[in-house]
């Protein structure tokens, strides 16, 4: 009876170790006795792993995938240095400086491919690690497919960001048609600082940004009241960044400029003063952005950029109250299918850019401008 406890013991013993997590066993020769990462966010993503073989280990290979938007499924391969030996610990980091850095809510999923002078090789069970920004105790919220992180601020904090996050939805499925297709998730930094302090290589003036590969948002917004109102213009503008590249999502091209930021736009509400009188100088004197240069990236420089956010403004308001919702809805899937610029806007509407720049500009002497 005692041999026969003794030898349930060992069995069950034995089917622990060959589904423990980390642990990944070669016909008994070729083991992984340790795999795990963790994050320095934002700096620095660490991957080890610790191997062990009758014969010298030869061989070790990370392989992670960044869970993203892609056209195709790929995965990294990196050769990781390391001393031959029947025991071995190896280290790899992912160094956000050259990468460019993963957002908050974002995940990696990664494996371990180990070789021996044998011939043996093992590959570990995939797991994912999450991409934290753990400096802060973050609270949650959440709607549908929008999720509001926040760590400042009580509950109607939270809450009315969310009202204003729905509200630009409906706005931008009333506009164009384009409703979310993947969920998204808010990150509210409690200021700016707070916000670059996630970012690698943020510029000063960032308040605000879209992962839109990643489904993620993060903006610094306190909850001082001023600072509320200009972050749900924040949000309508981001959202609809990260809603229509959904919705467009292609991997032969992109929107024109006009066109995405005109959408992000009219999702904040009417223009504000500043873009009002930046319109209405450039038609006094007659120095308005032609559409075709409107497709290019905007100018780094101040008044330009004012000017080309209020004239994309106002051409995306032009195309949606004389041509209507569904239209607007038919341009983008355009897009998506991988048409070019005048040629989507030629199969929709009849016209290219030259020429909605013309029916764009003859409109506005018929109303005062802006």
């Amino acid at each position: 009876m005692i041999k026969k406890i003794a030898l349930i013991v060992l069995l069950i013993c034995l089917s622990l170790g060959l589904f423990s997590p980390g642990l990944v066993r070669a016909d008994g020769e070729l083991v992984v006795t340790n795999s795990s990462a963790e994050m320095d966010f934002p700096m620095r993503l660490i991957f080890n792993v610790s191997a062990e073989s009758d014969v010298m280990i030869t061989d070790i290979r990370l392989c992670y995938v960044v869970n993203r938007m892609e056209h195709v499924n790929i995965f990294s391969e990196i050769y990781v240095l390391f001393v031959p030996s029947t025991s071995v610990t190896a280290q790899w980091v992912m160094d956000m400086r050259k990468t460019g850095g993963l957002p908050p809510g974002s995940d990696v999923d990664y494996w371990w491919q180990v070789t021996d002078a044998g011939g043996k090789e093992v590959r570990t069970t995939p797991a994912r690690i999450e991409i934290d920004d753990n400096r802060y105790n973050w609270r949650q919220i959440t709607e549908g497919d929008v999720t509001i992180f926040w760590y400042k601020g009580d509950n109607s904090f939270a809450s009315e960001l969310m009202e204003a996050t729905q509200s630009a939805l409906s706005r931008l499925a009333e506009n164009t048609g384009a409703e979310l297709e993947n969920p998204i998730r808010f990150y509210i930094y409690a200021n700016s600082s707070d916000l670059r302090g996630a970012m690698i290589y943020p510029q000063e003036w960032t308040g605000g940004v879209a992962y839109v590969r990643y489904g993620v948002i993060a903006i610094g917004i306190s909850p001082d009241s001023h600072d509320i109102e200009w972050g749900k213009r924040v949000i309508s503008h981001e959202l609809t960044h990260l809603v229509v590249h959904q919705v467009t999502f292609n991997p032969y091209s992109d929107l024109p400029t006009w066109l995405d930021e005109g959408l992000a736009m009219t999702s904040e509400g009417e223009l504000t003063l500043s873009f009002t009188n930046a319109l209405a100088e450039a038609w006094n004197q007659n120095s308005l952005i032609s559409v075709r240069s409107l497709a290019s990236p905007f100018s780094a420089y101040a008044d330009e950029s004012l000017l080309a956010y209020a004239e994309s403004y106002r051409l995306v308001e032009y195309l949606i109250d004389n041509y209507g919702r569904d239209k607007m809805f038919r341009l983008l899937n355009t897009f998506k299918e991988g048409s070019g610029y005048d040629e989507a806007l030629e199969k929709v509407y009849g016209f290219d850019m030259d020429g909605l720049n013309t029916l764009w500009r003859a409109s506005l002497e018929t109303v005062a401008v802006p």
